[in-house]
């Protein structure tokens, strides 16, 4: 896999060695870790403890910020990913792989790492696999939107009261019912509309459960430990539950 180029035909295999830039994916999950950290850290600091629960809804709002990211860009470049989708679709012809983790391990250069461009091409990959998403008068597209431009504003204000507790319990614990139960709704009925439109009969079941069901099972998962959070914080009016 080559340096990464939006307009390419086919991708350079043989510069994959020679390439400069970060893959993709190894940007995605240094982004994650590196919030998920200074949550864990801030809290150390602050509380002198390390939490579980904590620690998982500090990976869990981190990755979702990543995700909101890429629904930004899904939005922005929205006629880009219906012309890429066409190229992606090519690649799979000629592989007859899921273009998925081909992108994820293309290169990008540092000076275009955050660009909408590069990570709108996570969509026109996905699109292989769901067609909703080079489509706008679907469902898929638009709540994607919806959770890109709507949720990092409440995943930014729970991430901070599960760290050091600025919020009222009883306030942390209403943003939280709210929001976990949007996640947790919207989540399950994607996966309703998958199946409805007939998404599982094109692809295999492995490819079904990889990246389909395994991706948005977090969406669904960790909302539902959420919600009794949510509860918890709301019924005690204090953070026993996150341990302080």
């Amino acid at each position: 896999m080559g340096e990464y180029n939006p307009d390419q035909d086919v991708p350079d295999q043989s510069a994959h060695k020679n390439s400069s830039g970060m893959p993709a994916a190894l940007f995605a999950v240094l982004a994650i870790t590196l919030l998920t950290l200074l949550g864990i850290g801030t809290r150390y600091y602050i509380h002198g403890d390390i939490n579980a629960i904590h620690c998982l809804f500090s990976l869990f709002f981190s990755t979702n910020l990543l995700i909101c990211y890429w629904e930004v860009c899904l939005f922005i470049r929205r006629d880009y990913i219906e012309k890429r989708t066409r190229y992606w679709r090519g690649r799979q012809r000629e592989t007859g792989r899921i273009p998925a983790p081909e992108f994820l391990s293309t290169r990008v250069p540092m000076r275009r790492i955050l660009s909408p461009t590069v990570w709108a091409d996570v969509w026109a990959a996905y699109s292989t696999i769901d067609p909703a998403y080079s489509d706008h008068s679907t469902f898929g597209f638009n709540v994607d939107i919806g959770n890109g431009f709507v949720t990092p504003v409440p995943t930014l204000i729970l991430y901070a009261a599960y760290t050091v507790g600025f919020l009222p319990a009883v306030v942390a614990g209403i943003i939280g019912a709210m929001l976990f139960w949007q996640w947790t709704y919207v989540s399950s009925l994607y996966w309703v509309s998958f199946f409805v439109a007939g998404g599982h009969t094109r692809i295999t079941r492995g490819e079904f459960y990889t990246y389909v069901a395994a991706t948005n099972a977090p969406w669904v998962i960790c909302p539902l430990l959420g919600l009794y959070i949510s509860v918890r914080l709301i019924l005690e009016s204090n953070y026993s539950v996150l341990g302080f």
